[in-house]
């Protein structure tokens, strides 16, 4: 399996040709004013102009109403929305709804939840939407937005993980890790690419793709070793 890549907080043309040139699979754009890398509906619109076929873009909003998420879709061509505030299923429901857009849920995973807590959180979900698409983990922090740290990995249970986004706190040195014992559908990364916030360094991009494909690589070989030893 190909664990997918997301790099989000995008605000620099050409920080944009960068990750799409090094084959980044998913560009995020934040929609959230407080936030050090938040863009206009028509500055990502300028940045998304071009951008070849097959690479997602996902906004990522905190809490927005349904007539700014319209106003930003009418300028930006956003393929996926992201809610990173205190939406509630409803609420994910009707904005997803009004711009005919799937969207997935970010979780802030706090020190007391469990496996089960993250299996019953993505069902409310997926029970409560047709436009649901997934669940994004990510470390629980005061205020919203990614936080950029880690949170207890261990506790994501193996059924869930094929289907979930890991984010908070990944870097180049711990991403071979990261998909090395969860094994996530893909990794969310933003902060640990960068040289400030919104700025981003073109070579820990590199590296932080490479680090993700040599875990690919190993659990490929591994599952290789395993079925020829059976």
């Amino acid at each position: 399996m190909v664990t997918r890549i997301k790099i989000c907080g995008f605000t620099r043309q050409e920080d944009v040709a960068e990750a799409v040139k090094q084959g980044i699979h998913a560009l995020g754009f934040v929609f959230y004013p407080a936030s050090g890398r938040y863009v206009s509906g028509q500055q990502a619109a300028e940045l998304m102009a071009g951008l070849p076929p097959f690479i997602t873009t996902v906004g990522l909003f905190v809490n927005a109403g349904i007539d700014e998420v319209i106003s930003i879709l009418s300028l930006a061509p956003v393929n996926l929305l992201q809610f990173h505030g205190d939406e509630t299923p409803e609420q994910c429901h009707a904005l997803a709804n009004a711009v005919q857009r799937p969207f997935i849920r970010a979780m802030r995973v706090k020190s007391s939840m469990n496996s089960d807590d993250l299996i019953q959180y993505e069902a409310l979900y997926r029970s409560g939407s047709p436009w649901f698409s997934g669940i994004l983990l990510d470390s629980f922090v005061d205020g919203f937005g990614g936080s950029g740290k880690a949170f207890d990995w261990s506790i994501i249970p193996s059924e869930l993980a094929p289907r979930v986004v890991l984010s908070g706190g990944l870097t180049v040195h711990n991403a071979v890790g990261a998909v090395l014992e969860v094994r996530p559908c893909a990794v969310d990364i933003s902060s640990g690419v960068e040289q400030s916030k919104g700025v981003k360094d073109h070579k820990k991009m590199h590296a932080f793709i490479q680090a993700v494909q040599l875990a690919d690589t190993t659990l490929s070989e591994s599952s290789l070793c395993n079925l020829h030893q059976n």
